[in-house]
Formats: structure tokens, C-alpha cells, sequence
């Protein structure tokens, strides 16, 4: 019987484990993310998701993008850079936009950046404002998160899958149970 065999069992427990990593982790990135409002860095990391279409054709909507901590010094002009935005209609959203000029005043740093797809550019950026250099956009991730931000998507690829490995764990431990008992009660 295919229960039976250890390989499969070890096989079937290797990879609900690898799936539960998986999901545990990313679960947990993104509630940092969510909940600090990305005030948060998970090792000088910090994960993105586009939500206009102002950086078009580089970056779509929907796609995740990874951005790392680096010094306001280290970045140049044609670097995308994700920000905390404090004037306008920029105010308390994080932007996601290319530099196109920096500037230094008394020993400060401040960028100006602009949407691919935008005509004008954002306020003025200041390095406080800075959360991290774009330095990958995960295609794998960004695909994901597409399925999963679908109701369908969510129940179909994340609420039906843990409800199956719950659901097998519970009868697996049941049924181990109940051959335990058996082998008792034979002796």
C-alpha cells in the first residue's frame, strides 16, 4: 500500500514541511510589512507590492519587488528607490519611483524622482524619507501573490491546501492512534 511506503511518507513529510516554511515565512513578511506600515526590515530588507501603474513598463501592478537598506550616498541617478511619501497626496503612502536627480544641501541628501509613466516628479525626497534601493523584482513571488490577492485565489491556493494538510494530519494521527490501541489489545 502506498502508505505504507516509507519513501513516500518521508517524501510527503519533507515537502509539507518545505510548504509550511514557505508559508509561515512569507505569512510573516508580509504581516511586518502590513502592520509596521514597512517600518520594519527583515535583515535590511524590505518587500514591496506595485499598486499603480506609474513605474510602467519596468514594473507592473501587482508585481513584488525586494528593496535593500543602502546608504543615501550609495544611490544614483536611474535607481528605483521605495519611500515613505510626507507631502500631498504622497503623504503616508510608500512610493516606489526612479531617481532622476540628487542633490546635496548642507550635507544632505535629497532625490528627485519620477514614475516611469508619470509626467511630472514626486516632492522633493529627503535620505530620512529613504526605505531601500529596488534591487529584485521576484517573478515567482509576484505571481503568487497575483493568484492569491483573487478571493478564488485565496481559498483555492492557501485556505483549501491548509485545510487538506490539517485534515490528513488529523486522520493520520487518529489512525495511528487506533493501530497503537489494536496492537495493545493483541498482546
Amino acid at each position: 500500500m502506498l502508505k505504507d511506503n516509507k519513501v513516500f511518507k518521508i517524501s510527503f513529510t519533507v515537502l509539507k514541511a518545505i510548504f509550511f516554511i514557505f508559508m509561515f515565512a512569507f505569512i510573516i513578511c508580509v504581516c511586518l510589512q502590513r502592520f509596521s506600515n514597512n517600518k520594519i526590515s527583515i535583515f535590511n530588507f524590505r518587500m514591496f507590492t506595485v499598486v499603480t501603474g506609474s513605474m510602467e513598463p519596468k514594473y507592473k501592478v501587482g508585481d513584488v519587488l525586494i528593496a535593500k537598506e543602502v546608504e543615501p550616498k550609495d544611490i544614483k541617478v536611474g535607481d528605483t528607490i521605495s519611500y515613505l511619501g510626507v507631502r500631498n497626496s504622497f503623504k503616508d503612502k510608500v512610493i516606489t519611483h526612479q531617481v532622476v536627480g540628487i542633490e546635496k544641501v548642507d550635507g544632505k541628501l535629497y532625490f528627485r524622482a519620477k514614475g516611469l509613466a508619470n509626467m511630472v516628479e514626486d516632492p522633493i525626497v529627503s535620505e530620512d524619507q529613504l526605505y531601500g534601493k529596488v534591487i529584485y523584482k521576484s517573478l515567482i513571488i509576484s505571481f503568487i501573490y497575483k493568484i492569491v490577492s483573487t478571493n478564488v485565489g485565496f481559498y483555492l491556493f492557501i485556505i483549501i491546501p491548509v485545510l487538506i494538510i490539517i485534515s490528513t494530519e488529523i486522520i493520520s494521527t487518529l489512525m495511528n492512534k487506533e493501530e497503537k490501541k489494536r496492537t495493545e489489545e493483541e498482546k
